[in-house]
């Protein structure tokens, strides 16, 4: 089992930069593969991107394409979304997860229902 937890949220302007971190406890997060959510008001929660177990692969949404990156560094039992040209669009509670299968299909990991552990979020507001 792995808990997580999101930080680095808060208020920007359009255009800005934001990084999210994600820390999880446990000795086994290399195994896990890693993905970053969001959810609007009133909306579903939709996927934004996610990394492969190693960190050499990843796959994004198109809305964020070109301007967030997501990586991760395994010796620190982190991941990280790093959010540029930020949009008014792009405003959410962001979330991440994880899932502990050994098969990293990329597509597959655009469902919610693919991972196992949540973490509690954390709000991006992005002003116009």
């Amino acid at each position: 089992q792995v808990q997580l937890v999101e930080s680095g949220g808060g208020l920007v302007q359009t255009g800005g930069s934001l990084r999210l971190s994600c820390a999880a406890s446990g000795r086994t997060f290399s195994t896990y593969i890693m993905g970053w959510f969001r959810q609007a008001p009133g909306k579903d929660r939709e996927f934004v991107a996610t990394i492969n177990r190693s960190g050499t692969s990843t796959y994004y949404t198109d809305s964020v394409k070109g301007r967030f990156t997501i990586s991760r560094d395994n010796a620190k039992n982190t991941v990280y979304l790093q959010m540029n040209s930020l949009k008014p669009e792009d405003t959410a509670v962001y979330y991440c997860a994880a899932d502990a299968s050994p098969n990293f299909y990329p597509r597959s990991y655009r469902s919610r229902g693919q991972y196992d552990y949540w973490g509690q979020g954390t709000q991006v507001t992005v002003s116009s």
